[in-house]
């Protein structure tokens, strides 16, 4: 089959909800513009978000661990692999459902993705994930003395565990990911920015971080040489002066005019700024090359040009 072009699509958490449920059905809706794509000739990677899995992962096993029971403490690059499991069994099943609903029998697959960090990266010396449960003082200073944890009070909410961001170097299962892909099939990767490692010598070690799951989008899809990538948030377009009365929506976006808005302060830090960041760094990595930020139902007509903010 002669694909158009080869997109990876970033899913962000609107898409998935907050608890299994929830995400059971919101992924049929999700699967529809998904499979849209396809059904339009592209050939589609997918990876997604996992922030209020992995919470949730996390704080059920700190509380089995801390109950009678005395349930094993699970560490964080494992609470990772779980919601890449779990979150990738549903879009699969979705997925796989839309397509033979359209008579289109193409294999989906999730690959549980290994992303590859420098153990030495400065954001280990400055975690600033929040990740987990909300304690009192005294139980994250108990917290800190017996497991080491980093941990700071959050908005008066309560003290919570924060865990390093680090940029993503490498994608331990490139070449897995590169055979599916090439054989025709939907591959789910990088779920949560992948399960954070570090090599040493053949050995991959997990460590507790959180790798931003755009950035991992946009590794994946320069190591896969997409033509697009597609980062879907729950806006239409980019805008600068974001709900102010001079707001203003932008259809396209050179790298020199985005590396200027984000210095003028546009785009908030936890929210549009990752996003436009991924996208340049897609962009800039070879020519030709396009990022594209639009919501999820308009991601078909952001390819075809009729919405969305292409960054390139």
């Amino acid at each position: 089959m002669q694909f158009k072009d080869r997109i990876v699509v970033a899913l962000g958490g609107n898409a998935l909800g907050n608890t299994p449920e929830e995400q059971l059905e919101l992924v049929k809706h999700t699967a529809k513009p998904i499979v849209d794509l396809i059904e339009a000739g592209h050939e589609v990677i997918l990876a997604h978000g996992n922030g209020p899995q992995v919470g949730m992962i996390n704080l059920a096993l700190s509380t089995a661990a801390n109950s009678p029971a005395k349930t094993p403490e699970m560490p964080f690059p494992e609470c990772g692999a779980m919601s890449q499991g779990y979150i990738g069994y549903h879009l699969q099943n979705a997925i796989r459902e839309e397509l033979l609903n359209r008579n289109m029998h193409i294999p989906v697959a999730t690959v549980i993705t290994q992303v590859i960090v420098d153990k030495n990266d400065p954001a280990f010396q400055h975690p600033t994930k929040p990740v987990g449960a909300f304690y009192s003082e005294e139980a994250a200073q108990k917290l800190i003395e017996e497991k080491g944890y980093h941990m700071v009070e959050d908005s008066g909410r309560g003290w919570r565990r924060v865990v390093a961001s680090p940029k993503p170097v490498d994608v331990a299962e490139k070449e897995t990911i590169k055979t599916l892909v090439e054989q025709g099939q939907v591959v789910i990767t990088v779920g949560g920015g992948g399960i954070p490692v570090y090599e040493t010598g053949n050995r991959l070690i997990g460590i507790p971080a959180v790798i931003d799951k755009d950035f991992a989008s946009a590794k994946i899809a320069e190591i896969l040489d997409a033509d697009y990538l597609i980062i879907l948030t729950a806006v239409e377009q980019v805008a600068i002066n974001f709900g102010k009365p001079d707001e203003k929506w932008l259809a396209n976006l050179s790298l020199e005019e985005a590396d200027q808005y984000i210095k003028e302060g546009h785009f908030a830090p936890g929210s549009m700024l990752p996003k436009v960041q991924a996208a340049m760094a897609f962009a800039g990595s070879k020519k030709g090359r396009k990022a594209l930020i639009t919501s999820l139902e308009k991601a078909k007509e952001g390819i075809e040009g009729k919405t969305g903010t292409i960054i390139a």
